[in-house]
């Protein structure tokens, strides 16, 4: 039998897990990414495009995740070996925990290095030192910080330190305490600097950008977009839910809460984006996308506004609470596999895992400066690399063999059992999401993101 609990400990309620997935699920992408993009391809129409690309891609994914956690009951890799020793299916089918572990590892060593820039950022704005600057004072500004080694690493530094200590203490001394903390203040900042938005002017050009129905704006592309985004914002793949679902309790519905961490996600990106765009509007800015959004114009639109550098700084908090809640989850599966394997102390293995990880995320900080003429792949960085491998590879093939192994090799009975369905007609839905919709959608935007680079 499997076991009703985790060795690791649980989740002491449904909103904890709630708070812990949409904590990792709410990162820096939807600070900037959602956002721009939705503006880009449509606005509104984009947005209801997505919504039924989360519905179809990346909530079955997701829920399979989520299922396939809570019946291990261990870390990724030793719940897929044990779901597979019990379906009696191919040992190949590990792979995806191994997969998750090893994206998760990759993902934070340069994550770290772009969530230290936030770090830095709170100081530079809440200092004044933004105040009135212009476009090429902005951009001067980040290229300087890129330039500079030592910098980027102590603030790469700090925020390993931060995600070490949170997630060195356990699941209920660490990761929840963190995340009853941290989840509310980031969803309290955005509401301030949403109505902070709303007062500067700019939110009708901000809410016009984002949510306009423009048809003719919505190309396949941007389709595939969509789709990408849904499939990929809510962590899966990773390794990272997976691992998180092993401490929700037996009496938790895994569907409803999956749905309802979908919605906090998507809220919180639509809720930044107005807010972000009200602000960049008001000051006849226009926006940009990626870094040059987050680092660049909402730092020089904050410098041009009345209590500027108060809010920015708040802005730039809330950019760093929203990476450290996704940073805490990257390092749950390999910290619960270290745990499990050499039956260590789970702070010694958090303490090493730290320090190996930011080792690693030096190379990234070099890629800026004294690497940047070092190419692993292509003309691509260490940086560019890792990231590369992570997002257009990974992530999207270890979504596609979940959905692969829940939908046909999961035993019926252990589906219907963890997800309380108790209908033929539920169980063909889910069936038909599992095998065929999200296992499709996953490969046509895995195949549309490697395809350019031949």
């Amino acid at each position: 039998m499997t076991p009703d609990e985790s060795t690791h400990g649980m989740w002491s309620n449904r909103w904890l897990f709630v708070l812990a997935a949409a904590g990792s699920a709410v990162g820096l992408g939807n600070i900037w990414k959602f956002p721009y993009i939705a503006g880009e391809n449509g606005g509104g129409v984009f947005v209801v495009a997505y919504l039924f690309c989360v519905a179809l891609v990346g909530i079955p994914v997701m829920v399979a995740e989520v299922l396939i956690g809570r019946q291990g009951r261990q870390s990724p890799i030793n719940s897929m070996r044990l779901l597979v020793q019990r379906s009696e299916g191919s040992q190949a089918w590990t792979l995806i925990g191994w997969a998750g572990v090893v994206a998760g590892f990759l993902i934070l060593s340069f994550y770290s290095v772009i969530a230290g820039w936030g770090l830095y950022y709170i100081g530079e704005l809440a200092s004044g030192g933004f105040v009135g600057v212009d476009g090429n004072t902005a951009t001067q500004a980040l290229a300087e910080l890129h330039s500079n080694p030592i910098l980027m690493s102590v603030f790469h530094t700090v925020f390993m330190g931060i995600t070490i200590f949170i997630v060195a203490r356990g699941v209920v001394s660490g990761l929840e305490r963190a995340i009853r903390w941290l989840m509310p203040l980031l969803f309290v900042l955005l509401i301030v600097l949403l109505g902070y938005g709303i007062a500067s002017g700019g939110f009708a050009e901000g809410f016009d950008f984002m949510f306009a129905l423009r048809w003719d704006a919505l190309s396949f592309d941007g389709l595939l977009v969509a789709l990408g985004h849904a499939a990929f914002t809510l962590s899966i793949g990773m390794g990272a839910i997976m691992a998180y679902g092993a401490y929700v309790p037996r009496s938790v519905s895994i569907t409803r809460t999956v749905i309802t961490i979908a919605m906090l996600d998507t809220v919180v990106a639509l809720i930044a984006g107005l807010a972000i765009f009200s602000i960049v509007f008001a000051n006849g800015l226009e926006p940009g996308s990626g870094p040059g959004l987050m680092f660049v114009t909402v730092p020089r639109a904050f410098g041009q506004m009345s209590l500027g550098a108060l809010f920015g700084g708040i802005f730039f908090i809330l950019v760093s609470f929203a990476a450290i809640t996704s940073a805490i989850s990257l390092t749950e599966p390999a910290i619960a596999f270290l745990v499990e394997e050499y039956n260590a102390s789970r702070s010694r293995v958090a303490v090493s895992l730290g320090v190996a990880c930011w080792l690693l995320g030096l190379a990234s900080v070099f890629s800026f400066n004294v690497w940047s003429d070092v190419y692993v792949v292509g003309e691509k960085t260490v940086f560019d690399s890792i990231d590369y491998l992570t997002a257009n590879i990974m992530l999207p093939l270890g979504a596609f063999f979940i959905a692969l192994f829940a939908g046909y090799v999961l035993p019926r009975g252990t589906v219907m059992s963890q997800l309380g369905i108790t209908s033929e007609s539920a169980m063909a839905i889910w069936t038909v999401g599992l095998k065929v919709i999200a296992p499709l959608g996953v490969l046509a935007v895995f195949l549309y993101t490697i395809w350019p680079s031949g």
